[in-house]
């Protein structure tokens, strides 16, 4: 699942996208903060835990169909919250008497929408992407770097997924392996080198390091291809491969220029121009 963050009016509302369903979940208490015009996140769980308990007094099917996810919260926290899906807000809607239950609609139906194109032709979510990233400072050349790190990203992936990896837990300990080859240390310790929590680490790389882990990326996609390796362990073998090719070439990079490749340099002191908003 991928968690967004996006605007209705100016206010937040947090999604989730599941690749496997292919449907957006949204928070609930944003919403109805949103239909409610509530300037206040305790004010609008309130108003949703009433409204739940009465549609659940009611015998309303929609809210025992209601699951909570893990979303961020303004403390950066992940913390369970009530969600639901693009049909089940429709419904919630009309037991909300608010003026912008309309707009609302529409607004539902443009994201959708935006995300089914997406599915079929990608290059507009690149494009949207592109926007994203220029309207939070960073450079052209640096955009073009991240954009095929995604797509290198996605190859590997689809390796993985083509022989029965896991995604989740499995992925993010091959993940652990090509970064430990190249960079000698795990995602989380990088993210701690770098001083970040839940930002993403490669949106706070310099071009040398996106270079390298693509480099790293490429070459175990290419491996996966060549050995098709079968169980976990053989994944990894192939994982840590990929990452020494990198890791011999950041070394040598180091030797010729005499400057570590890695370091602390968060996206903030990569680009002191750069609005640290968080990306929808």
């Amino acid at each position: 699942m991928n968690d967004k963050v996006k605007i209705f009016e100016k206010r937040q509302i947090r999604s989730v996208w599941d690749d496997e369903k292919e449907e957006w979940y949204f928070s609930v208490v944003d919403v109805v903060g949103a239909l409610t015009e509530q300037p206040d996140y305790n004010i609008a769980r309130k108003y949703w835990n009433k409204l739940k308990q009465r549609l659940t007094e009611e015998g309303a099917e929609l809210v025992t169909n209601c699951h909570q996810l893990k979303m961020r919260a303004k403390d950066g926290k992940m913390r369970l919250t009530d969600v639901a899906t693009t049909e089940q807000l429709l419904r919630i809607i009309q037991s909300i008497p608010s003026k912008k239950a309309e707009p609302f609609k529409l607004w539902l139906a443009k994201v959708g929408n935006e995300r089914i194109n997406e599915t079929i032709d990608p290059e507009l979510a690149m494009e949207r992407a592109t926007e994203t990233y220029l309207k939070k400072g960073y450079s052209e050349d640096w955009i073009r770097q991240r954009l095929m790190s995604i797509k290198i990203r996605n190859n590997l992936t689809d390796e993985w997924r083509k022989r029965g990896v896991k995604k989740g837990i499995e992925y993010a300990i091959l993940t652990d392996e090509i970064s430990k080859a190249w960079s000698g240390m795990t995602t989380k310790e990088y993210k701690n080198l770098k001083g970040l929590k839940k930002e993403n680490l490669r949106d706070n790389m310099s071009d040398m390091e996106l270079v390298l882990t693509m480099l790293s990326e490429a070459t175990a996609t290419e491996m996966e291809k060549k050995n098709n390796p079968k169980t976990l362990e053989e994944h990894k073998a192939v994982a840590k491969s990929g990452g020494e090719v990198a890791g011999v070439a950041r070394k040598a990079v180091e030797e010729k220029t005499g400057k570590k490749v890695i370091s602390s340099d968060n996206a903030e002191r990569l680009n002191p121009m750069k609005d640290l908003l968080e990306l929808e």
